[in-house]
């Protein structure tokens, strides 16, 4: 995977360059191609699969252009994830900058107050710890998976 990762993206007081990318669609592109590679899949073959250019797939990537709510929809179902996943891993100072912000928004007249979602219950199989432990995992012979196996079965069941 390339350097950029979701904690790399700048922060939201860059807001002034409005020639930057968005952190939070920078962090959606980081996520997007976290679950591409790990599926083994190209550019191409996802791009195909939406309906895209491989160069429009990169630039969603990058963050440098936007993903419609109905692409990104299409993407979760090609990649087998929920739309939350291209979520998960924002940044905090990114989060509570847009709060800060929906709240003062909210404060004037005649609006309504804005909150974050709440995680409910989003599958722990999509987080990203878990999706890079299988993939290790599925990198392993039937040995080494075996007593994998084993250390996690005896650390797991350990009193702690």
């Amino acid at each position: 995977m390339s350097s950029l990762t979701a904690r790399s993206i700048r922060p939201i007081d860059a807001a002034a360059d409005d020639s930057a990318p968005d952190p939070i669609d920078v962090n959606v592109g980081v996520r997007l191609r976290l679950r591409r590679t790990l599926l083994g899949m190209t550019q191409q073959q996802l791009g195909d699969a939406i309906g895209v250019t491989f160069q429009q797939v990169q630039k969603y990537e990058r963050g440098t252009n936007r993903i419609s709510a109905s692409r990104l929809y299409d993407m979760a179902c090609v990649l087998g994830v929920p739309v939350a996943f291209f979520f998960e891993d924002l940044p905090e100072e990114v989060v509570r900058e847009r709060a800060a912000r929906a709240g003062a928004a909210a404060s004037r007249p005649g609006r309504t107050r804005l909150v974050r979602p709440v995680d409910a219950g989003s599958d722990p199989m999509t987080s990203t710890e878990v999706v890079q432990l299988a993939n290790d995992y599925l990198k392993l012979d039937q040995r080494q998976r075996k007593a994998l196996r084993a250390f996690l079965e005896a650390t797991a069941g350990a009193p702690r």
